[in-house]
């Protein structure tokens, strides 16, 4: 007989800080790949705009590429949007957790970067949204589209002269496709 052992949130806890930035999916480890400047830069536009909406409204918290979200355990998925936002009224009450967040966060944005796979972005997706996540953006710089993955319904594909827009998670808000692709 032969036994596969997952590794864990907590084995991932003990990892030392350069072995890398992993992901954990249904127990197993993924390394990611650093993004590349253009995709960093479109994280941080879509973080800045979340944060300059959101944080003056006292609607939630805005989260970088660095924040991991546990999403389900036993086999443990523990994934790292390039962008999320997490509602006021999910969060734990006190300070912002140092650790891994115990929660799917409300939207999850993965910004597809070269090394990407479209299988593995594929498999993200549908993890977010098994775990509760209510909109995910996935944006795809080299195409210069955002495919947006609602919990109900289709996803829609937005192109430059269209509107991204925040859902029931952020009503109100609104940002243009066009202007998430820099010249």
């Amino acid at each position: 007989m032969v036994s596969t052992r997952f590794a864990t949130i907590e084995d991932l806890e003990q990892m030392e800080p350069d072995a890398g930035d992993f992901e954990l999916i249904r127990g197993e480890l993924h390394r990611m790949a650093a993004a590349g400047g253009r995709a960093s830069t479109i994280a941080v536009g879509i973080a800045a705009q979340f944060w300059n909406y959101a944080t003056p409204r006292g609607l939630g918290t805005v989260y970088g590429a660095d924040a991991g979200f546990v999403l389900s355990r036993d086999p443990d998925t523990l994934l790292i949007p390039d962008v999320a936002f997490v509602r006021a009224d999910r969060l734990p009450p006190g300070p912002v957790p140092e650790g891994f967040l115990p929660l799917a966060p409300d939207i999850a944005v993965e910004v597809v970067s070269p090394t990407d796979r479209r299988t593995d972005v594929a498999r993200k997706v549908r993890l977010y949204l098994d775990a509760g996540v209510k909109l995910v953006w996935v944006v795809d710089p080299r195409r210069r589209l955002v495919t947006v993955y609602p919990v109900v319904g289709s996803e829609r594909v937005l192109r430059p002269g269209e509107e991204l827009d925040g859902g029931e998670v952020l009503p109100g808000f609104r940002l243009a496709v066009g202007d998430l692709f820099p010249a």
